[in-house]
């Protein structure tokens, strides 16, 4: 019986170093982004029946070496004030590809981007997901690498309409000082200069206002520097409510054309938008000032790329220095439905085993897949609490077996003795 003792204390000991090593482990990464901590689970070993009796009396072998299972429960996530760091909310991993093309699945979202422009993790395995091609982010294509046009420069885009939301003066006097208003519409040509188009008007009569377009001579080549170039000329008119009457009574535009610019750009051809999406006039004649309340264009000048940041959703959008935003890439994100299967193989990172089903990849908050939260990162699930409660119990039960050694060993020095 006591060589029974030995070996199944001994058992006893080898489990429950392995279980203060799993606490170790887990009290190691209590600061580690996206970690989830492992749980021992012990198990007996077969039994030994004793005597004729058909199982009265049992005497086991110990315990077996402990499992330990992996618990992917959600970590708390803490804000962070880093552009490109992500945390997930729900189930579902990060997708990444190390150098030698291996998938691998984390949940820690603290990324960068490297020379290249690719989206890495933290270990510096190369984000999945996509990334626009042409304009276009088709995120029910495959899956790869993304990447962001670090230190790009953004072409320009020409005008080609502008408005201005204003009041002209119905109180003004006819050929008074208050009957003439003038307004500045900076525009943009084909290869990114800024032209300022000076729009005047007049006032003719009660309800009429005579108005003109006009570019900087110096802007042309058939200009006059220092001079002006009127591009266009037409009449308004309002009713007796203030309302804008004509032109033109159908909503249209103002065409506006300038040939010849001096830098070599295409011919600019402007529409100026009298009247809103919805068909509401945007100039007015009351009994206020003239003034100007709102003005657009739509042309952008060349930019540079200014920043890359992560927003809610795993889009990795691009800010250029003309102050446009545009999405560059989208994070792929994978579910697998026994993620306890997985095989951690460190840097925060898991791979597929034998036993882990087929990972689902696709877009973030779709088919039952979390949603990615930017500036945020998940914290380690670890309980210090109870891991240091575990740590005590498994350090009573390695003490307790070892004093059965010791017991057994006086128990074999006894049985020795009584044969000599």
């Amino acid at each position: 019986m006591p060589f029974t003792s030995f070996s199944a204390a001994l058992s006893a000991l080898n489990a429950n170093a392995t279980a203060v090593d799993v606490v170790g482990n887990n009290l190691a990464n209590l600061s580690t982004p996206g970690f989830k901590a492992s749980v021992v689970s012990f198990r007996d070993l077969v039994t030994e029946s004793l005597g004729a009796g058909l199982g009265e009396t049992q005497v086991g072998f110990g315990t077996a070496r402990p499992l330990t299972v992996r618990q992917f429960t959600q970590g708390a996530l803490q804000a962070s004030s880093g552009v490109l760091d992500a945390a997930i909310q729900g189930d579902g991993f990060f997708v990444l590809k190390d150098n030698a093309g291996a998938q691998l699945f984390t949940r820690a979202g603290n990324f960068q981007v490297d020379a290249a422009g690719h989206l890495l993790s933290g270990s510096k395995e190369r984000v999945q997901g996509w990334t626009e091609v042409n304009g276009v982010l088709n995120v029910n294509g495959p899956t790869g690498d993304i990447n962001i046009p670090i230190g790009s420069l953004q072409a320009p885009v020409a005008t080609t309409g502008f408005s201005a939301d204003m009041n002209l003066n119905a109180a003004a006097v006819v050929a008074s000082t208050n009957a003439s208003f003038s307004t500045p519409i900076e525009v943009v040509d084909s290869l990114g200069t800024s032209h300022v188009l000076t729009v005047a008007f007049n006032k003719t009569a009660g309800g009429t206002w005579d108005y003109s377009v006009s570019i900087p001579g110096e802007d042309l080549t058939t200009g006059t520097p220092g001079t002006p170039t009127v591009l266009t000329t037409g009449t308004i008119n309002f009713d007796q409510n203030g309302l804008l009457t004509t032109p033109p009574a159908s909503g249209g535009p103002v065409a506006i054309s300038a040939t010849g610019l001096t830098d070599g750009a295409a011919d600019l051809n402007v529409n100026w938008n009298l009247y809103d999406a919805n068909g509401q006039a945007r100039l007015t004649q009351f009994a206020q000032i003239s003034a100007v309340s709102a003005n657009e264009q739509n042309g952008l000048p060349a930019a540079q790329l200014v920043r890359v940041g992560l927003s809610d959703g795993g889009q990795i959008l691009a800010q250029y220095s003309n102050g446009q935003q545009k999405v560059v890439g989208q994070v792929a994100m994978g579910s697998v439905r026994n993620p306890e299967s997985l095989i951690a193989v460190g840097n925060n990172n898991y791979q597929a085993s034998a036993l882990t089903a087929l990972p689902a990849i696709g877009a973030p908050d779709t088919g039952g897949r979390g949603k990615i939260l930017g500036g945020a990162i998940e914290a380690s699930t670890v309980d210090i609490a109870k891991e240091f409660t575990n740590l005590i119990v498994y350090q009573r039960g390695y003490e307790a077996n070892s004093k059965v050694i010791q017991t057994a060993d006086q128990l074999s020095q006894t049985t020795i003795n009584l044969i000599r």
